[in-house]
């Protein structure tokens, strides 16, 4: 990724008391379309009070992030793992306060975050890619502005392979 996109990413819960920090180059921000992603936003978006994560054309935005480039500078006692079925790995983490939804992390040792670009504050890095698209919902668009793939490309891959060696070379 290109070094001027060198950012601090926060996201804040929509009523303030929950704040989480991200600091350095993302991996990559992607748009993605999957059935789970859908699910899941569908699911937080009928808590009582929760605000919309969906995009327009029915994918979810993500900051990628290396897991240990992520922190919870306040609430953390507020956060609560959410999953759409009790065997999945992915925890769609929320903010009790207000079912804000705030990042993605896994149970199964994968070594990023997916923070929720729609709470992300401040100078965002824009789209870079949109992944998953044959399970955009029915009747929606896909804007053409960044590459889109079917499913998980090479290229996504290759941004995880290469964090992951960076992370443990301790770049």
């Amino acid at each position: 990724m290109d070094k001027s996109l060198r950012t601090t990413a926060t996201v804040n819960c929509a009523c303030g008391q929950v704040s989480v920090k991200a600091i350095g180059t993302p991996i990559t921000c992607v748009v993605c379309y999957c059935d789970d992603c859908q699910e899941g936003a569908r699911q937080i978006q009928s808590l009582p009070h929760a605000v919309s994560i969906l995009e327009p054309d029915g994918g979810t935005a993500y900051l990628v992030y290396r897991k240990d480039r992520v922190t919870c500078l306040k609430g953390t006692s507020l956060l609560r793992n959410h999953k759409i079925r009790e065997d999945s790995a992915t925890n769609r983490v929320i903010a009790t306060c207000c079912n804000s939804a705030m990042f993605l992390n896994f149970n199964d040792g994968k070594h990023w975050v997916d923070l929720y670009r729609s709470r992300c504050q401040g100078n965002v890095v824009p789209v870079q890619m949109r992944i998953c698209t044959k399970f955009k919902p029915d009747g929606r668009t896909i804007p053409t502005d960044v590459p889109h793939y079917s499913r998980y490309p090479m290229s996504l891959l290759m941004k995880l392979l290469l964090a992951k060696a960076a992370m443990l070379l301790h770049q």
